[in-house]
């Protein structure tokens, strides 16, 4: 059978948009649907804002850290309009990237949404039918609200960017990375920020020495931390939300943001219809090729709900084209992957937490605790960590977790070490980088547990 395409990628984010591009490369013949913005979660509407807000945020001590420096600088305020307007025109330069990319190396695109019609058929929002020999998922994920009454007045991560101006007060619900990175970046920028979480501390499945910490220095830093603690209901009250809690407190905010978990966007694609297997949570189920039920059919990034980070995204479209299109069977490998969580204070983390390695075998654990030179000398009180969790047995370090500035950009170095399964003396035989945080990475000597 002659079909239109060797390759028909629904979904113009970070998997989808590697995928076809390096397709297409191989001589394939490639088409792209995107409903959206091109660029997808990531690049629109999550890390790239995100960690630009971050940015903005941090200035926030800039002046004050600058006159203990010796500096004669004054506190000025932040102008948010001035913020989001660059914050668009940058959004606007990268999915002008995204698409010159696709375009430059001669794959089609059809800016509208697309459905499976059949095991090789793609129908479009229009009508329009195409055939491809295969067929690639790569439509993400998106933001959830719980279910309470009123939930309809929440906003979520997608909304914050477009906000046309700061609220004065917000209550952020959820206690994982999202909750916890827009916690910080809302504070910063001089909101009052309330944080609910359910459970008894944020962060969870995050190694529970380092989470404790960053919880602490968010208090510190003026977030109104409440664990134990969720919504239920929401009320309009004149512009504002009136909130009700599990300790049945009624408190008003300007606004209410829900970061209580995301879903795939498998909805109305016609997926099961042909076949394709839909797991519990709404999630693609995928083998170790990332190929479904439907052998023509393959899936990457959020919708498969394995590892949800870009860069995995990026990685499992890689080996996609290498299996399908090189003949070359490759499995996205989904170990040891190092993370930065962008909270304040930063987290960086690779490899197990102190409690997974604990219930797999008898370990020993270095950790450190301190204040910064930087902050320090400026009259701050933050702490910074760093943890490294060795196995007794092999002497391998098992976990490798970081808090303090800059964690992500050491986190990615001691990734290296970790994958390439180094060594506790390996780290002992690193000589020191003096004045620096991270040479206390390689300084420890002796254990503070063992079990």
């Amino acid at each position: 059978m002659e079909f239109d395409y060797d390759l028909f990628v629904i979904g113009g984010g970070s998997g989808g948009v590697r995928a076809g591009r390096v397709a297409a490369q191989e001589g394939a013949k490639v088409a792209l649907a995107e409903e959206d913005r091109y660029g997808g979660t990531c690049v629109i509407r999550g890390c790239v804002p995100k960690k630009l807000m971050v940015f903005a945020s941090e200035f926030a001590h800039a002046a004050e850290d600058a006159q203990a420096y010796g500096w004669d600088i004054q506190p000025g305020a932040f102008d948010w309009d001035v913020f989001r307007g660059k914050l668009y025109a940058e959004l606007d330069r990268l999915e002008n990237v995204y698409r010159n990319i696709l375009g430059n190396n001669g794959v089609e695109t059809f800016d509208q949404r697309a459905k499976v019609a059949d095991a090789h058929t793609v129908e479009l929002a229009d009508g329009t039918r195409k055939t491809a020999k295969h067929i690639l998922l790569a439509v993400g994920g998106r933001p959830t609200k719980l279910d309470v009454p009123g939930a309809e007045l929440a906003i979520t991560s997608n909304d914050i960017f477009h906000l046309d101006k700061l609220p004065e007060t917000i209550l952020i619900v959820g206690g994982g990375y999202i909750a916890s990175e827009f916690a910080g970046i809302l504070n910063g920028l001089g909101v009052k920020t309330t944080q609910f979480y359910r459970g008894a501390q944020i962060l969870r499945g995050f190694d529970d020495e380092t989470r404790n910490l960053v919880a602490s220095e968010m208090i510190e830093k003026g977030i109104d931390l409440q664990v134990n603690t969720n919504v239920v209901s929401l009320e309009q009250d004149g512009d504002k939300v009136k909130v009700l809690d599990t300790n049945g407190t009624t408190t008003t905010f300007d606004k209410v943001m829900f970061a209580t978990g995301r879903a795939p966007n498998t909805d109305g694609l016609g997926l099961t219809e042909v076949g394709v297997e839909i797991g519990r949570k709404g999630e693609v189920v995928v083998d170790d090729y990332s190929q479904t039920a439907v052998p023509s059919i393959y899936a990457v990034g959020d919708v498969t709900d394995r590892v949800n980070l870009t860069p995995v995204a990026i990685r499992e479209g890689m080996a996609f084209v290498e299996t399908v299109f090189k003949g070359n069977p490759t499995k996205p490998d989904h170990e040891l992957i190092p993370t930065a969580i962008f909270t304040q204070p930063e987290i960086g983390t690779v490899g197990l937490s102190e409690e997974e390695a604990r219930a797999q075998e008898p370990i020993e654990v270095y950790s450190t605790s301190f204040k910064p030179m930087q902050q320090s000398f400026a009259g701050r009180s933050e702490k910074v960590l760093m943890k490294l969790v060795v196995s007794q047995k092999t002497r391998k370090v098992l976990g490798c977790h970081i808090v303090a500035p800059g964690a992500g950009e050491m986190i990615q170095l001691a990734g290296i070490a970790v994958k390439m399964g180094a060594t506790k003396e390996d780290f002992d035989r690193t000589v020191a980088v003096h004045p620096t945080m991270s040479e206390e990475i390689v300084t420890m000597k002796s254990p503070v547990r063992t079990g």
